[in-house]
């Protein structure tokens, strides 16, 4: 026996259930935007025209359509006429995509998404949900949502734009010869403001010249020279409007987007062309996209930020001048992409309250047999501290010469060096010719005592129980994150164009990671295993759990 279905039939249906479980992540999600104050979810607007929406009401939306994996401004405004916890949310109010979109674009979502990670770092703290006290910083690479072929490139845009300077020098020169131009410098002539100066001044010439040919007779042996000077000056003219200006304003307007990067894509300048992981043709291909650090304790996101620098080392700074609940870890864990002397000075001068677990970039070379056994590496060789000489793997003998200083090119720390050199009376003529270079100049080798001591200190600090076990927490904290923001919820690329509307973006897709694990946590993940009868059940749901985790590691 079956129920009647008649499809086209008049039914009145009354529903007066509509609400939402308690243990629901959309309840979750909505009592964490409440515990926000109001005054950091509301902003200042206008108080004519139509209100605008709350938005609390607006964040619950982007949040819980973000776990359900819908990034679409048009996919949301259908959620909230479809599906009930999202009609909850909303109060039954039909929003239009264009609102969402903008409310997601807006600078107020990108502050406030900023301190929702405050608030959830508060409510971390006050459960005890903080490991080991220790804050875990890695980062990645996202594809930038922008053509992949448009890029401009910063070496390329130098070279042309001293081109047209070196031009635009030679026809300075050449009005000034013919008296045309005044009160501009050879180096105002060089920008695009001098070369509009130049133009003005040229067509005003050209209006003289116009006005002293109507004065001449029609018929001139030989014909007018005014005239000439005059069809020279439209062709300069014509240049300078044409192609020198035009082509100035480009390449300036480039310069300045470029600030201290060397790419930028034309549909989206914010982004820089970097090697990706997801590198399918094998070919090294460059792609427009942000590097997103974070910040991770226990598996959940506590900040967050993009920079254009493609490797880590330099955002380390930055990243922790940025960061306001800092005060609230003592261990900073970072892996060896961070490791560098400008960092562990850094860190030692700024940061004295707070320990740090951040390997150098050789570290776990160093721990190898080989690498212990190989007699060219100058750890290897015999040193000699009351007379301050090395002794190589042959016997020669380098003698201190002098102090030196080496400046870094990408982050300008200048570096105290100690210089030794080969001693040219060696025991022997062999050891003699072995002091020399090929080119017959003495060897050197350079010794960086505070790079060395910088190292030792690190390597000390990993090295005892307490780095080998915070350390090792680092892979199963801020690693699955990553996983679980590209494998699970697949989100390899933005779905925004700018840093502060990818910010947002990012902050969002954070954010509903954070609510969703906290929310599994806490029980809503338990009524799956109650949908599984039986043990055996049990015991597949837990391996394919397992398999995905370990998918997701590798």
């Amino acid at each position: 026996m079956y129920q009647n279905y008649i499809t086209g039939q008049t039914a009145l249906t009354l529903n007066f259930d509509f609400s939402i479980p308690k243990n629901h992540l959309a309840q979750v999600i909505s009592d964490f935007v409440d515990s926000i104050p109001a005054d950091v979810l509301l902003e200042d607007n206008s108080n004519t025209g139509r209100p605008a929406y709350h938005p609390a009401m607006m964040l619950k939306i982007l949040l819980f359509a973000y776990s359900r994996r819908v990034f679409s401004g048009r996919k949301i405004e259908r959620m909230l006429t479809e599906n009930l916890p999202m009609m909850v949310i909303a109060s039954g109010k039909h929003i239009s995509y264009h609102t969402i979109n903008n409310f997601r674009a807006s600078s107020h979502t990108n502050q406030l998404i900023k301190q929702a990670f405050v608030y959830f770092t508060n409510l971390l703290q006050a459960e005890g949900l903080l490991r080991e006290d220790a804050i875990f910083i890695d980062g990645t690479k996202i594809e930038a949502d922008a053509n992949k072929y448009t890029f401009v490139w910063k070496r390329a845009v130098e070279k042309f734009h001293t081109k047209l300077k070196a031009n635009a020098v030679e026809l300075y020169d050449e009005l000034i010869q013919k008296e045309v131009i005044q009160a501009i410098t050879e180096e105002e002539a060089q920008t695009s403001q001098g070369l509009a100066i130049m133009a003005e001044q040229t067509e005003t010439a050209i209006k003289q010249l116009d006005e002293a040919i109507a004065a001449e007779p029609k018929v001139i042996p030989g014909g007018s020279t005014k005239k000439r000077q005059r069809r020279g000056l439209k062709k300069v003219l014509h240049k300078l409007r044409q192609d020198f200006i035009p082509r100035a304003e480009k390449y300036e307007q480039a310069q300045a987007t470029f600030g201290e990067r060397n790419s930028y894509s034309k549909t989206d300048h914010d982004a820089t062309f970097m090697h990706m992981k997801e590198d399918h043709m094998r070919n090294g291909q460059l792609k427009p996209g942000y590097n997103i650090q974070v910040a991770t304790t226990n598996q959940y996101v506590v900040d967050y930020a993009l920079y254009p620098n493609p490797t880590d080392f330099k955002t380390l700074e930055p990243f922790l001048k940025q960061m306001t609940i800092l005060d609230k870890f003592q261990n900073i864990v970072a892996d060896a992409g961070y490791g560098s002397e400008y960092n562990y000075s850094m860190l030692e001068n700024e940061y004295e309250d707070k320990q740090y677990f951040i390997p150098y970039s050789l570290y776990d070379k160093e721990q190898t047999r080989k690498y212990q056994n190989d007699p060219t590496k100058l750890a290897n060789w015999t040193y000699n501290e009351q007379e301050d000489y090395y002794l190589d793997w042959q016997g020669v003998r380098f003698n201190f010469k002098r102090y030196g200083k080496r400046r870094n090119k990408s982050t300008g720390l200048i570096s105290d060096l100690k210089i030794y050199e080969a001693d040219e009376f060696q025991l022997t003529a062999e050891l003699t010719e072995l002091a020399k270079t090929k080119s017959g100049r003495q060897r050197q080798v350079q010794y960086n005592p505070h790079w060395q001591y910088l190292k030792a200190k690190a390597k000390q600090t990993l090295q005892s129980s307490e780095g080998r076990r915070i350390y090792g927490c680092r892979k199963t904290d801020v690693e699955p994150v990553f996983g679980h923001m590209k494998n699970v919820f697949g989100v390899r690329r933005t779905h925004l164009r700018g840093k502060k509307k990818v910010e947002t973006d990012v902050g969002l897709m954070f954010m509903m990671m954070n609510l969703s694990k906290y929310w599994s946590r806490r029980g809503g993940g338990k009524l799956l295993l109650q949908k599984i009868s039986n043990k055996k059940q049990i015991k597949i749901f837990l391996l394919r759990k397992l398999g995905l985790f370990l998918s997701l590691k590798s």
